[in-house]
């Protein structure tokens, strides 16, 4: 296992991290199940451990919790805060002082720790300043319930505007950002890496095998049956281009990936981690097959022929599926912003 400094914190994480999502419902995994994933991921040499508080609504952090009882103090513990929480109650999310107070007790009693390491926003909370926000997790970071926070699928110009907040308002500032970054989705290399670069934001990449369309599991000829597309099966319809494109992407990566001598797990891994913005890409197994084929990783370094031919078949920059990354500005969205009333 390979190691990097998390931004400018002087931490040291390992370049593949455990991300937790499929801890509990969302990926049917059970506690046992679980804690031998997290078993073989420290034995591998993996030290960063992410989750959030809405992955199976508390349920995950509830068994990585269980999973790394006894041995904190081996591990770098990030979660999240901001998505729903609750269908009817409406401040039970968000990024306000009063809900990240109480969001971050419930994680911490959840995880059964007294600190977490890395407290993320999971999402930009546009209801909410950033100097609100930023206060509270000064305020929580000054009390010890959090050594560090971060940002999660933050637009490049919010990244901006959260450290211009923290520098005049004389508050600590986002030492981390986490995008969903994989050869399919490039689009940060224009903007959130470069500003990521500029500002010494450690960069956690979630989805670097881009919801499973990267592991092999998807290809020409073959049905799809994965946990990602019995609920989400618009991700993998292939009467829609946006989804060709990516089956033709594929295909051709495949074939990148077989003349280096690599399998395409690799090769998308260790893609990611060639980004010198990138410190860890977050790895989401939902059994000991899929984390074994991912940790086999670890070491994988591209050359840069390699590098070049991926950049052939999808170009820097380039996002096959845009819509599928959680950052579009709320002004995309909803036309009432972009009109005078």
């Amino acid at each position: 296992m390979q190691y990097r400094t998390l931004g400018r914190t002087g931490v040291q994480v390992s370049t593949l991290a455990l991300g937790a999502m499929n801890f509990g419902a969302i990926g049917r995994t059970t506690q046992e199940e679980a804690t031998a994933l997290v078993d073989t991921a420290l034995e591998a040499g993996v030290n960063l451990i992410d989750t959030a508080d809405m992955y199976s609504r508390g349920e995950s952090e509830e068994m990585v919790g269980k999973a790394i009882a006894g041995r904190r103090e081996d591990i770098v513990l990030a979660t999240k805060a901001a998505m729903p929480m609750s269908e009817d109650k409406p401040n039970h999310r968000g990024t306000s002082r009063r809900w990240l107070t109480q969001a971050l007790d419930d994680s911490l009693r959840r995880l059964g720790v007294d600190h977490v390491d890395l407290y993320q926003i999971h999402r930009w909370d546009p209801e909410t300043s950033d100097e609100e926000t930023l206060s509270a997790l000064t305020d929580l970071q000054r009390a010890g319930k959090i050594r560090y926070f971060g940002s999660s699928t933050f637009p490049a110009h919010r990244m901006v505007q959260a450290q211009w907040a923290s520098r005049s308002s004389g508050l600590a500032r986002y030492v981390t950002e986490q995008p969903s970054y994989s050869i399919l989705q490039r689009g940060i290399e224009a903007d959130v890496l470069p500003v990521a670069e500029e500002y010494g934001l450690g960069v956690l990449a979630w989805s670097p095998l881009a919801s499973g369309w990267l592991t092999g599991a998807v290809r020409r000829g073959r049905e799809v049956a994965t946990n990602r597309s019995a609920f989400m099966p618009d991700r993998f319809d292939m009467s829609l281009p946006y989804n060709r494109a990516r089956l033709d992407a594929v295909e051709r990566l495949a074939e990148v990936a077989d003349e280096a001598g690599l399998t395409l797990i690799q090769l998308a891994l260790g893609f990611v981690t060639a980004h010198r913005a990138v410190t860890s890409a977050l790895i989401g197994p939902r059994t000991a097959e899929h984390l074994a084929s991912q940790l086999a990783a670890a070491e994988t370094v591209l050359s840069p022929d390699v590098l070049d031919e991926i950049d052939k078949i999808v170009p820097p920059g380039t996002d096959l599926a845009a819509h599928e990354k959680f950052n579009t500005p709320p002004a995309l969205l909803d036309a009432s912003l972009r009109r005078r009333r």
